[in-house]
């Protein structure tokens, strides 16, 4: 099987260059959740779009549905720029703490911010299809909006079991659909002819990305400093055993951990049934799920798994 291409009797101009003859195909996009690392999802998408890929359907969870909905409405630019401002202080003042039994972060002041910007809007009124996929708690079934408000379907996707609180609606309580779904391939919008690629930003894969400057070592350095002093305020609400002591791991580390394998292995069985025709993997290790700080040092990876996968297929 070739790279996706379509032939088509015109010429197209892409990048300088004149391109007898090809036409790209439509896309169906599915993106992962994974935190912070789902901002790499930005670069994949950027790079799509610059060799003239059309994406006419996207299926998100968790991140991936925010940053699915941000593109869908066309205000990804202005999602990545805002990111990039988000400078130690000023992400940790985002961060609403709340002693609630449901999370330690209720998640109203980075959601009303993020709406100054990104219009809510029924998702059937988007130019693109769009879901989200979500968990109900109580009944264990995955929730995929495909209508409705599109605030309240990301929302949902976004809300980590015991880290974000979660969003009641009608008679459900819904959380990350990472739970049971994090690759949500089966829930992407389909026509004829089009070409599936899925981005997994929580593979269990090694580390690909692009080389970092002396300056990004640098503010890197800074960052850990900052995220030890985070993981220590963390430890308030999820304070370490005597026995734990020793090994350094704590209740909220075990807990973020044992997610992530359990995604894991569900997204492994998925994949098996619903084979995407590319799967860009991007490496767990390339980000903790709070790495916000490094915004465009993860869209950088992002866009270089992109360029390395989609260099191989279109080869191919």
């Amino acid at each position: 099987m070739g790279g996706p291409e379509f032939f088509c009797p015109f010429l197209t101009l892409k990048e300088g260059f004149i391109n007898f003859g090809v036409m790209k195909p439509h896309i169906a996009l599915v993106l992962s959740g994974g935190g912070a690392r789902g901002l790499a999802h930005i670069g994949v998408i950027e790079e799509l779009l610059g060799r003239g890929y059309n994406i006419h359907s996207v299926a998100g969870t968790s991140m991936g549905s925010l940053v699915g909905g941000v593109f869908a409405l066309g205000k990804m630019q202005e999602f990545k720029e805002w990111m990039y401002t988000l400078d130690r202080a000023k992400t940790f003042s985002l961060v609403d703490f709340t002693l609630s039994s449901e999370g330690i972060i209720k998640g109203d002041k980075v959601f009303e911010v993020i709406k100054e910007f990104i219009p809510d809007m029924p998702i059937e009124d988007l130019p693109i299809h769009f879901s989200a996929t979500a968990c109900d708690l109580e009944r264990g079934n995955e929730v995929v909006f495909k209508s409705g408000s599109l605030f309240r379907a990301i929302r949902a996707s976004v809300s980590i079991p015991t880290l974000l609180t979660p969003v009641r609606y009608e008679d459900r309580i819904l959380v990350d659909g990472g739970l049971i779904n994090n690759l949500p391939v089966s829930n992407v919008e389909r026509k004829a002819n089009d070409f599936l690629l899925a981005v997994d930003v929580s593979a269990n894969v090694p580390l690909l990305a692009p080389p970092v400057s002396t300056e990004q070592e640098e503010a890197e350095a800074t960052y850990m400093s900052k995220f030890r002093d985070f993981q220590d305020y963390l430890e308030q609400f999820f304070p370490k055993k005597e026995e734990e002591e020793e090994k350094e791991v704590g209740s909220f580390d075990l807990l973020n951990r044992t997610i992530s394998i359990m995604m894991e292995r569900i997204t492994r069985f998925n994949l098996a049934a619903n084979r995407p025709d590319l799967l860009i993997n991007i490496s767990e290790q390339s980000g903790e799920i709070y790495d916000f700080y490094r915004a465009e040092q993860l869209v950088e990876i992002g866009r270089y798994a992109a360029i390395n996968a989609l260099n191989d297929w279109e080869l191919s």
